[in-house]
């Protein structure tokens, strides 16, 4: 699969978790929900630009996220692009805080599985660079 396809199955796939209430944003939300039900947890979206690159703390997260997504067979994205995925979310700050956009977790409950094609396409393509053993490959989302 090639990266830009699964730029778009991801955006997709976002869309529909979050119409269909299945997304958890925010990297302490996240971490809460995996320690409770990480067997729910079916992606773990982590997004930084490269301005979040000398925040130590939110590294410090995503080490052990991903520690953590690794022990649970939990497949993990990385992206940069968090203005896009503010678009994505219409996270548009309607007077409320912005949320914390930097881990967002997309859960599929299986007594009612979410129904969208590309939780394929982005599983498969989490699949293969995990085998491959490499550092998760970086998606870059762009603006529309």
């Amino acid at each position: 699969l090639m990266l830009e396809t699964v730029g778009r199955a991801l955006e997709d796939l976002l869309g529909a978790a979050q119409s269909q209430d299945r997304l958890t944003v925010g990297v302490y939300e996240s971490a809460k929900l995996m320690n409770v039900d990480p067997d729910s947890v079916v992606l773990c979206v982590l997004a930084a630009d490269e301005e979040d690159e000398g925040d130590i703390a939110l590294q410090i997260h995503f080490t052990l996220l991903q520690a953590f997504c690794c022990d649970n067979d939990i497949n993990i994205l990385r992206v940069s692009g968090l203005r896009r995925l503010a678009q994505l979310l219409d996270d548009t700050g309607d007077g409320t805080e912005p949320r914390d956009l930097h881990c967002i977790l997309v859960t599929n409950p299986p007594v009612q599985p979410l129904k969208c094609p590309a939780l394929q396409d982005v599983g498969s393509f989490c699949q293969e660079s995990r085998c491959r053993n490499q550092w998760v490959p970086c998606l870059e989302l762009q603006d529309r």
